[in-house]
């Protein structure tokens, strides 16, 4: 394995200038927060220009920017368009943000439309599943995080972690949802600069005809756009990104925290500005083929063809990249699962009349819990990003369809949706580990979808969701929860 782009004190400069900066954000921002309410979505109150940065940022995860590159050198020029394939999820948002915003305008997180519109039984199934997809994706991003701060400074892998995860933990307690949605905006401005940087001195260094050469005497596989499991993937990957965005709480939060009328255009605008960025990550991928670099672990690729190629500065620029990647989903993870956690587990199921300030308080145990169980999990590295990430394929997919037809089918039946999102699931997983990770998607999809319409077209059952507002007067009732 090569040594280290950047020394390790030039590491632990970095991440402390890091550390001082996202910290005062974080308090900075969070100082005027005063409710709840403040606390999980902002005020309600995210403009345009915040709203599209923080959507962007989100999904400009480091699985991003490191496993687009880990799958380009696995499966060629289709595991890179593949994966940037996951813009279709926030493009197809869109109009579930608008749709979310009337349905729901005093909604707090996904939790709330399951209850309410398909029951307990579908909601407890809902929460197992999305936490379950919460937690392996906490654990991809704290594992890249240390993967990438050891691959580049030689800081070893279990102290990278433990920095990182402190830290987007610190800042997102001292701010809540005001301090994650402020820090994304400058980390969208330091990735797209990273990026743009590291684009233009790749293609400098190497002529693209040689490296097609190279490529195809070497391994033309890569090249291949016929290569059935990459083809596969690309279908997948469509449908994994979907899946992902229409249940996570990440994204219903900030459809709930958006300013009413801003949800459409900023997760169209953020879709359409991601689409290129995993095309970018993954083209290192080629270079690393072509240039023969020695790659110990696939998903080093990133980290270490950057380095390789543009020395220490390059270094210093794809750790600035991939480190405001990671905290820009880091926070909005963690934020978006202590809610859930808070409100339909805690106050759902535990503490009905649970105060203003219990609320607060119960948000920001669950963000160090959370924390907490992501870093015992990363501590051993037990298997590489890629197939954290898609181990939940399955899990997310099955929930497309219900969540789907819940907001725009009225005859959507409940019990269909539970056994929808179960089986889904089970035999998603089961394609998982019978086939591949890159089937897990479609076939947890694809049953989900045949059990959902079926069981909703001979069961049919009506829900009103503007009888339901009527009913309810768009108002809190005294607990303080969506009547």
């Amino acid at each position: 394995m090569d040594e280290p782009v950047l020394s390790i004190s030039t590491g632990f400069i970095l991440i402390g200038l890091f550390s001082i900066l996202w910290i005062i954000l974080g308090w900075y921002l969070g100082r005027e927060n005063k409710t709840a309410e403040d606390f999980q979505l902002a005020g309600r109150n995210v403009g345009l220009s915040l709203a599209t940065a923080t959507s962007m940022a989100t999904w400009v995860t480091t699985n991003t920017t490191m496993v687009a590159p880990e799958l380009a050198y696995q499966m060629g020029i289709w595991g890179m368009l593949g994966y940037s394939m996951g813009a279709v999820g926030l493009i197809l948002f869109a109009p579930l943000a608008k749709r979310i915003r009337e349905i729901l305008p005093y909604g707090t997180t996904s939790g709330d439309f399951i209850r309410i519109r398909f029951g307990k039984s579908s909601w407890r199934i809902f929460l197992f599943l999305s936490l379950i997809y919460s937690l392996a994706w906490l654990v991809s991003l704290g594992m890249a995080g240390g993967i990438l701060v050891q691959s580049l400074t030689g800081i070893p892998y279990k102290i990278g972690l433990s920095i990182i995860l402190f830290i987007c933990i610190s800042y997102t307690l001292l701010g809540g949802l005001k301090a994650v949605i402020g820090t994304d905006f400058i980390q969208t401005i330091l990735i797209l600069l990273g990026l743009t940087v590291i684009g233009v001195i790749s293609l400098q260094a190497m002529d693209t005809s040689i490296m097609r050469d190279r490529i195809l005497e070497d391994s033309p596989g890569l090249l291949n756009l016929l290569f059935p499991a990459a083809l596969i993937f690309l279908f997948n990957n469509i449908l994994f990104g979907i899946g992902e965005i229409f249940h996570s709480n990440v994204w219903w939060s900030r459809a709930f925290a958006f300013r009413k009328g801003v949800g459409f255009r900023a997760f169209l605008w953020s879709g359409i500005l991601w689409f290129p960025i995993p095309i970018a990550a993954g083209f290192l991928a080629f270079i690393a083929s072509a240039s023969a670099i020695p790659v110990p672990f696939p998903d080093m690729v990133g980290p270490l063809v950057a380095g390789h190629l543009l020395g220490t500065w390059g270094g210093i620029v794809i750790f600035i990249l991939v480190f405001s990647a990671l905290a820009s989903s880091l926070d909005s993870l963690l934020a978006a699962s202590s809610d859930l956690i808070a409100e339909d587990i805690y106050k759902g199921h535990f503490t009905p009349h649970a105060s203003d300030q219990q609320m607060s308080s119960a948000s920001k145990i669950c963000i160090l819990l959370l924390g907490f169980f992501a870093w015992l999990i990363c501590l051993p590295r037990i298997s590489n990003l890629a197939a954290i990430l898609h181990f939940s394929g399955a899990l997310v997919s099955s929930m497309i369809w219900p969540i789907i037809l819940g907001i725009y089918w009225k005859k959507a039946n409940r019990t269909a949706m539970f056994i929808s999102m179960l089986v889904g699931s089970l035999i998603g997983l089961t394609s998982y580990f019978m086939i591949g990770f890159y089937t897990a998607a479609l076939v947890g999809t694809a049953v989900s979808m045949l059990i959902a319409f079926l069981g909703s077209i001979l069961y049919p059952e009506e829900f009103s969701w503007e009888r339901y507002l009527s009913n309810h007067n768009n108002s809190f009732d005294k607990e303080g929860e969506l009547s």
